[in-house]
């Protein structure tokens, strides 16, 4: 019955003209951008990571550069091109976050057109997949990596739309080619370790094809990564290599890695747990959290793997099928961004590799079943309806093996569009905003914000960190835009444990040339199997203890009733 259902639907579908189906897809994508819109632009952003991404564009309005002036971990096309964004719309929450959604439509348009040579309905099946996995993990936050995956995507589909041009139109194809490198180049400078996937996608894409063709990619490509220079000349060198290399690679990996696999019975990342105190109410039987995180980490590697092995299958039977190039070269750019979802075992780095990976299975599933029909010498009965199938039921027992990200998450933004069960608390500022998902923590931020322009002038340093300057796993980052009249006084407006609070940082020295501090007690109980739980320098205590005066305390944290916010002045000499 259920199948005999499917099939009459789809060929009612079929029957529709070309330019009904393409409306119709846009729509149904459209649709599912904006039912989670509303809560999603309304809901508490990580306030470390939103916090950053909104100051550091604002630094380099006002003429800072990466890794000379702030530490950055990732390439600075993130912050060249939101800056020149909030250039046009300002610096707020709202224009921050409208530009995380313009990525995040990157990643899944890019998707969607890879999909595409296996029809329109499988497409947007895969679309559909991605958005549920690139959505939901951090919410609206313009962060690099999802800028750069939509770029890698839009890259290779430009360089495979160039290889399916050369029969018929060469010079054409050339030009898809160019820009096909150049936007590649792009991804590259928003996230430098994207280099593997956007290598290994690039090189299936333009596998036996002439020379002019691969020399017109490597010239766009080799224009694009030419703005590397401005980092270089601005920040210089060593303090490039430093902060988007040694930092991230060697000194913050033992702060932040997680043990591998993640645990069957529990969570171990400190803003997991946080996220799951209140366990989602799926009305369907289901795993606990974090057997779904233990589960999703083996399925994440296998797609990461079948895919570009299905992909292979095909050309290896049919090397000029454009079809069979395309699963190849996007499994192989999934296969590339694997190393995210292994450095960090926790829910938003699995998703930031499964909106390619897990997003291409229903048309891998297709293309294997394409090679065993083809294999036995069987023509198959109704291709449509294998289409239908692979993009109904890959995504419905996605859904099912893994409610908590998807699924749920999915839904509760969409109920919190429509006024249910908000738990974002609102911090404003003289027009600026922030929201926070603990009304205790809300409060005692606002009274913290009202008490800072009586006690320091405008012009001020101001230099936010944890209660324990000993480890700094962690940073209420947001409170620098929430006070932009007060300048940052350190290098480490992001802080990680291994670099902040590292032997030698500029940290006590950055406290000592500040006027105020904001010290967060937040974070206090931060606990994770690592190197985030090791004492560090003890230099800022001491620079504290000695040059700064205590102000005001604010709030109370609810297990020992230390305050959640402390404030200190420069002690008069």
């Amino acid at each position: 019955m259920v199948i005999s259902a499917v099939r009459r639907v789809s060929d009612r579908i079929a029957a529709w003209s070309p330019r009904t189906k393409r409306i119709v897809i846009f729509l149904v994508l459209a649709a599912a951008f904006a039912l989670p819109l509303r809560g999603l632009l309304r809901s508490q952003g990580p306030p470390m990571e939103e916090g950053f991404m909104l100051v550091f564009p604002e630094r380099v309005l006002h003429g800072d550069f990466p890794n000379r002036d702030f530490l950055h971990l990732y390439g600075p096309g993130s912050l060249w091109a939101l800056a020149g964004w909030m250039k046009m719309l300002g610096v707020t929450l709202e224009s921050e976050r409208v530009f995380a959604l313009l990525q995040q439509i990157g990643v899944v348009v890019g998707v969607f057109w890879l999909a595409r040579p296996w029809g329109r309905r499988l497409a947007m099946s895969c679309a559909l997949l991605s958005l549920l996995f690139i959505v939901p993990p951090l919410g609206l936050t313009a962060l690099a990596w999802v800028g750069a995956v939509a770029l890698g995507l839009l890259g290779l589909g430009l360089t495979l739309a160039g290889r399916r041009r050369v029969p018929h139109a060469p010079e054409l194809a050339l030009r898809f080619a160019f820009w096909g490198g150049l936007v590649s180049a792009c991804a590259l400078l928003f996230r430098l370790d994207l280099v593997l996937a956007v290598g290994l996608g690039g090189l299936a894409a333009t596998a036996g094809l002439g020379a002019a063709f691969r020399k017109r990619v490597l010239l766009g490509f080799g224009i694009g990564m030419s703005a590397y220079v401005i980092q270089l000349v601005t920040a210089g060198p060593y303090n490039t290599f430093k902060g988007m290399v040694l930092d991230p690679v060697v000194y913050l990996r033992g702060g932040r890695r997680l043990p591998i696999p993640p645990p069957w019975n529990g969570l171990d990342g400190f803003l997991q747990r946080s996220g799951a105190i209140s366990p989602p109410k799926w009305p369907l039987p289901h795993l606990e959290t974090s057997q779904q995180l233990f589960v999703w980490f083996f399925f994440m590697l296998a797609a990461v793997l079948f895919v570009p092995l299905v992909g292979r299958a095909a050309v290896k039977r049919a090397p000029d099928r454009f079809a069979a190039r395309v699963l190849l070269a996007g499994g192989l750019f999934g296969l590339g961004m694997v190393s995210q979802g292994v450095q960090r075992v926790d829910s938003a780095h699995f998703s930031w590799v499964s909106c390619v990976s897990v997003a291409l299975l229903p048309v891998a599933v297709f293309e294997l079943l394409h090679l065993r029909r083809a294999s036995a010498a069987r023509r198959a009965p109704n291709p449509g309806r294998g289409r239908v199938l692979c993009g109904l039921a890959i995504p419905v027992a996605i859904v099912l093996l893994l409610p908590h990200f998807t699924g749920w998450s999915y839904v509760d933004f969409t109920a919190q569009s429509f006024g249910h069960h908000r738990i974002a608390f609102e911090i404003e500022r003289n027009g600026r905003r922030f929201y926070y998902g603990r009304d205790d923590v809300a409060r005692a931020a606002t009274a913290l914000l009202k008490e800072v322009p009586k006690v320091a002038k405008p012009g001020a340093k101001l230099f936010v960190g944890p209660t324990d300057l000993r480890k700094t796993p962690y940073s209420d980052a947001y409170l620098y835009y929430l006070l932009p009249e007060y300048p940052p006084g350190t290098y480490y407006i992001e802080m990680d444990p291994g670099v902040a609070n590292a032997k030698g940082s500029r940290m006590a020295s950055d406290l000592a040339h500040s006027q105020i501090a904001i010290l967060s007690g937040v974070w206090t109980n931060w606990r994770e199997p690592n190197d985030s739980r090791k004492f560090g320098s003890t230099e800022s205590t001491k620079v504290l203890r000695r040059d700064f005066c205590l102000v005001h305390t604010y709030g109370r944290r609810f297990d020992d009733h230390k305050p959640l916010y402390e404030l200190y002045v420069k002690c008069a000499k």
